[in-house]
């Protein structure tokens, strides 16, 4: 009898904490990320405290694990085509000096109309891993 007891309370308290809304720090709830909306054009654009090849690396990165389609690839004027939810972006790494480079991504036909998620997506994945340092193992 003990032991129905305690089984019967611990999946009560299981169904109670299952029913509990987790609290993420995200910015955005999903369905604002992807649904279709006028995206400012301050969102799109970021500057990184890294050298423009290693943004552009970055944006490459981004763009495959964000699963997006890349259309084509320019290194040397530092650009990115690729297609996301049926829609063509272009990124575009602009070096602002030795140490900063700026990362703009836009759609290719100039409407702003789309989800924002596309972008901030994009972001993330390269402040996430962006800033850490590259260093080489010591050999075994």
């Amino acid at each position: 009898m003990e032991r129905t007891i305690k089984f019967l309370f611990s999946f009560l308290l299981v169904l109670t904490l299952a029913a509990v809304p987790a609290n993420a720090d995200e910015g955005l709830p999903v369905s604002t990320l992807i649904t279709p909306q006028n995206v400012d054009f301050k969102t799109c654009t970021r500057t990184y405290i890294l050298p423009a090849d290693k943004l552009f690396y970055m944006a490459i990165a981004s763009v495959n694990a964000n699963k997006f389609n890349i259309e084509e690839i320019q290194s040397k004027t530092g650009y990115i085509l690729f297609t996301a939810v049926n829609k063509q972006y272009l990124a575009s790494v602009v070096s602002v000096d030795s140490t900063h480079s700026m990362l703009k991504i836009t759609p290719t036909n100039n409407n702003y109309f789309f989800p924002p998620g596309v972008v901030l997506n994009f972001f993330k994945y390269i402040d996430l891993y962006g800033a850490t340092p590259l260093v080489t193992l010591p050999k075994a």
